[in-house]
């Protein structure tokens, strides 16, 4: 990596496919008899993390439209993956759970997950763990960033 900005930027984004790829073929997923589409996967994390998002806060937390959100609740309702509960304070917004069964799969898949990627790190050196730790900022304030230029219309 020479640090320059499209040389990084591309290093950066061939980095994350490959943890991604590589703590998904080691971990599976948690719904492997129907398996998720990536954008659905992401909405389930989110609700696991938040339950009771309404879709217009769903929608905002993912940087995406509340149409597209309204999209993949239907499909993960159907799923029986997500249900909607009416809030209690305005019977007229529905807040989106995890089904019980859902949320079970979800959190065994995200334990496994997580010691998969614990066990990698462990076969790290110690200089190579603290790199990743201090760079876990930087690549917080760059998730940040990115989604501040997607709401602004940079990734249309």
């Amino acid at each position: 990596m020479d640090g320059s900005g499209a040389d990084l930027a591309d290093d950066v984004l061939e980095m994350l496919g490959q943890l991604r790829r590589g703590t998904r073929k080691a971990s599976g997923r948690p719904f492997a008899e129907r398996p998720l589409a990536g954008a659905q996967i992401e909405l389930v994390r989110l609700l696991r993390r938040n339950p009771g998002l309404s879709v217009a806060e769903a929608a905002g937390r993912l940087g995406v439209a509340a149409n597209t959100v309204s999209t993949l609740v239907r499909q993960l309702v159907d799923a029986g993956v997500i249900e909607r509960v009416a809030d209690e304070a305005d019977r007229r917004v529905a807040r989106l759970v995890l089904a019980d069964e859902a949320r079970a799969r979800v959190e065994v898949w995200r334990d496994r997950r997580s010691v998969i990627v614990g066990q990698a790190l462990s076969t790290l050196t110690a200089e190579d763990r603290a790199s990743i730790e201090a760079a876990v900022p930087a690549l917080s304030r760059l998730a940040s960033a990115l989604a501040a230029a997607g709401s602004e219309g940079g990734g249309q």
